[in-house]
């Protein structure tokens, strides 16, 4: 299982994908705002969604898995 974490702490605002869909290296997957900047998260490697780990509107530390990859 591969995982996106959260590079800063902030809010989740918005994710990009659901589960069962297919993602690509680089592809946006998830919006966070932080210090009132929006911060694009980007998937590192290919794979598919198996798991939104927060709900939208939840407070995320630094280096939080958001989502896991299958």
């Amino acid at each position: 299982m591969t995982t996106i974490v959260s590079p800063v702490a902030g809010v989740l605002m918005e994710y990009l994908v659901g589960v069962g869909d297919a993602v690509t290296e680089g592809q946006e997957v998830a919006m966070l705002e932080s210090m009132k900047m929006e911060i694009p998260v980007a998937a590192e490697v290919s794979g598919t969604v198996a798991r939104l780990c927060f709900d939208a509107g939840a407070t995320v530390a630094e280096g939080a898995t958001l989502i896991e990859l299958s």
